[in-house]
């Protein structure tokens, strides 16, 4: 399931990165790798800050429904 589905504080583990190329090395260069760890701090109006590898970050609806967990 897209990562936009995750319960706020919920750690999860990603299953796959979707889209194209260049949007799989954004998302790779931000910590979001396949194996790793991604826990949701907050959503905001579909925008969601999360935690992944001991950072927050902040992403759009649309890239987090390319992040499966």
């Amino acid at each position: 399931m897209p990562l936009t589905f995750a319960k706020t504080g919920e750690e999860n583990i990603i299953k796959k990165i979707g889209g194209t190329a260049e949007v799989k090395k954004h998302l790779s260069d931000l910590g979001f790798v396949v194996g790793g760890t991604v826990t949701v701090v907050n959503t905001l109006g579909g925008n969601m800050i999360v935690n992944v590898k001991n950072s927050r970050v902040a992403i759009d609806k649309q890239m987090a429904n390319k992040i499966m967990i």
